[in-house]
């Protein structure tokens, strides 16, 4: 048999379903398609009933700033950035670059250790001819 031979099959046997079915069955089936993918994608987002879990981290932000007693200042003397001096850095920027950054911001991670620059204020960072990055969230 060929392409053309079950074309002509398919032809008549379309032909012999009255029109009203036709379309009624397309409808049912386009629905029932609809329903189910709506239903699988509502499955994977659902939080907390055994499907996908939306967990948020929150970013590792610099302590509170004391504002009496010893330590009083922008930092205490442990600061909570690996490879940050003691004492200080809470902000970091490029000796190459013109933007500063928190320590958790992308464009932090991607500074070379040994081109890294410390702050401990955003003032002292814009001291230095610096300006905060546009694309770090909490600057």
């Amino acid at each position: 048999m060929t392409i053309a031979g079950v074309g002509e099959r398919c032809k008549t046997l379309v032909a012999t379903v009255p029109r009203d079915v036709l379309i009624l069955a397309i409808l049912v089936l386009s629905a029932s398609a609809s329903f189910g993918l709506g239903y699988l994608t509502g499955r994977d987002q659902a939080v907390g009933k055994g499907g996908m879990t939306i967990e948020v981290i929150q970013p590792n932000l610099p302590p509170e700033p004391a504002t009496t007693g010893a330590g009083a200042g922008p930092l205490s003397a442990q600061s909570s950035y690996e490879g940050a001096p003691q004492g200080s850095a809470a902000y970091v920027a490029s000796k190459n670059g013109t933007k500063y950054y928190l320590p958790n911001c992308s464009g932090a991670k991607r500074i070379s250790e040994a081109n890294k620059v410390w702050f401990a204020s955003p003032a002292a960072a814009v001291a230095a001819g610096y300006a905060p990055a546009a694309n770090c969230k909490g600057l």
